[in-house]
């Protein structure tokens, strides 16, 4: 389980961002895929390079936990947009064609992880506060 999700990826080159997109997007339309889904990969190398290789790993077809830290980052209200595609709605109704999807901000997700029967005790918490929380 990752304890930090970050959108968009640190120091991805832009091929290679572009290959993994459009591999992605290749499958999806491949099987005729229609809703919320997460295309994840194992990459293998330095991101910053163009011709890093990478391997498909798996798809989740459902919205996920990190699903927030990507609609910081696109600002697509990614629940919103589920709802309306399973009522009926297309991708193309709702704007959220490939070329209309742009990471506009940085987003962070921090999880808070303990092991079980190692004695730990959660006694405080504090919500964050500050622009753009």
């Amino acid at each position: 389980q990752k304890v930090i999700e970050l959108a968009p990826a640190r120091d991805i080159h832009p091929e290679l961002r572009r290959r993994l997109v459009d591999c992605a997007v290749t499958l999806a339309r491949g099987c005729a895929y229609k809703g919320a889904g997460t295309v994840e990969f194992l990459v293998r190398g330095d991101l910053e390079e163009a011709d890093t290789e990478f391997v498909f790993m798996e798809v989740n077809p459902r919205v996920q936990v990190e699903h927030t830290v990507t609609e910081e980052a696109t600002g697509i209200d990614i629940v919103q947009a589920q709802l309306l595609i399973a009522a009926g709605r297309s991708l193309d109704d709702l704007g959220l064609t490939q070329d209309n999807i742009r990471l506009r901000h940085h987003s962070l997700q921090a999880r808070i992880t303990m092991m079980p029967g190692k004695g730990e005790v959660l006694d405080a918490y504090k919500e964050p506060t500050g622009d753009g929380v």
